[in-house]
């Protein structure tokens, strides 16, 4: 039986905005997110501004018992969770629960409650650390507090592979759908902004202002320099199109196709560098890892080239990752690639790393669902080798059927998905 994986329920917490309808409306109008961090001391750095969801109170969303312990990173994601259930108008009994999933992509979540828990243990002795804390200190405590908040008993899992880690979850939740292995699955991702994972995203120089200039995001644009980091939640609500169907779920898109392709050729021996990758400039400029995973989610949705009318990127700002993206596209589509509108987000809510999948995905069913292509913003000064059309500043009126969303980690992982619009 082949099943069909379809979106019925949002769930988005980011630096631009709670809930979907407040995220579409302030990326159609080319907002950004970017704001002076108070969640931890900047003053010794270079760097104080980061895409920091600053009016986020987890009591709103969940209620007071059971918040003590949590760590930030799942009380974003459980928020979400909640959200995206509500707009599925899901409910879960213990008749579903069993075919209900979970499937987050994370990978500095924990890093944070790690070392806090650390410190602890190290100052006063393992003897007096706090054992309700510990649970926060595994990368899965996320994805299973969804499941036991929501007691959810079907499978459970966290997604660890950088910037794809939430794109490959949604694929892998779609997975277990198409298998028949689950009928619902709640997908996405969360990244929390710590001390921790500032500093080193700092220390590495991989920061737009490292270097003490004013910090700009500002994909494909000859300035770029380097990320601005931010932090996000988004969960899906995937289902079984009869499914859907059957309890009358509003369906908001379809997911038709996805690929999945790691490129082994890059020496995983050398640090990020600033305003790029150093000693992966050999991977990020050949992209055979990218090409591999776009030409097989085309594949397996049974689409060509000339059939995406928009492509989400996962240009961050970086020099040699907004190229490798733009080489890449134009390999792939050939002279079709100049009629595709490209544009990336994260020039307005910044590199949220294993979140930033999950946020493009709800950001292109905002695109499908009111015919408006993302901006890129911040873009004034063009680069010769970033020569597509890469959505100025200004969002577009365009009709959009099938959206490619694509994303590349540093260290090998590349991932790419195609929504569809659903007909009803």
């Amino acid at each position: 039986m082949n099943r069909n994986v379809v979106i019925t329920g949002i769930g988005i917490l980011s630096s631009i905005g709670i809930g979907k309808e407040n995220f579409w409306d302030v990326l159609f109008k080319g907002k950004t997110g970017f704001k002076e961090i108070t969640l931890f001391d900047t003053s010794a750095l270079n760097v104080h501004i980061a895409g920091e969801i600053s009016d986020f109170d987890p009591v709103a969303f969940l209620g007071k018992k059971g918040l003590r312990t949590l760590d930030r990173s799942t009380r974003l994601i459980n928020s979400a969770a909640k959200l995206a259930i509500e707009d599925a108008n899901l409910q879960i009994t213990e008749e579903n629960a069993h075919l209900t999933g979970v499937s987050i992509g994370t990978t500095f979540g924990s890093l944070h409650s790690i070392s806090q828990f650390d410190r602890e243990g190290l100052i006063e002795g393992p003897k007096y650390v706090n054992p309700s804390h510990f649970p926060n200190t595994v990368i899965n405590s996320p994805a299973s507090q969804v499941s036991i908040r929501f007691t959810i008993k079907g499978f459970n899992t966290t997604i660890s592979t950088g910037f794809c880690a939430s794109l490959d979850a949604v694929s892998y939740a779609a997975d277990f759908i198409k298998l028949n292995r689950a009928d619902v699955v709640l997908a996405g991702g969360v990244e929390e902004l710590c001390e921790e994972t500032f500093l080193g995203f700092h220390n590495l120089g991989c920061l737009s202002g490292f270097d003490g200039s004013e910090p700009l995001c500002c994909p494909f644009d000859a300035r770029r320099n380097g990320v601005i980091l931010s932090e996000g939640a988004a969960v899906l609500i995937l289902e079984d199109e009869e499914h859907a169907l059957r309890r009358g779920a509003s369906i908001m898109a379809k997911i038709s196709g996805y690929g999945n392709s790691f490129d082994p050729s890059p020496p995983f021996n050398s640090p990020l560098g600033k305003g790029g990758y150093r000693g992966v400039e050999e991977f990020i400029v050949d992209g055979k890892g990218l090409r591999n995973a776009i030409t097989l989610a085309l594949q397996d949705a049974s689409l060509h080239p000339e059939n995406i009318d928009y492509i989400s990127a996962s240009a961050n700002s970086t020099k040699v990752l907004d190229r490798m993206e733009t080489n890449v596209i134009k390999e792939v589509f050939g002279n079709h690639a100049y009629n595709i509108p490209v544009s990336s987000i994260k020039s307005m809510v910044g590199e949220s790393f294993s979140a930033s999948g999950a946020l493009a995905i709800v950001a292109a069913i905002g695109a499908m669902q009111r015919g408006i292509v993302l901006p890129t913003v911040n873009y004034t000064e063009k680069d010769p080798e970033c020569d597509l059309d890469y959505v100025p500043n200004t969002a577009r009126q365009k009709h959009i059927n099938n959206v490619l969303i694509i994303s590349s980690d540093p260290y090998g992982n590349n991932a790419a998905i195609i929504l569809g619009k659903h007909d009803a």
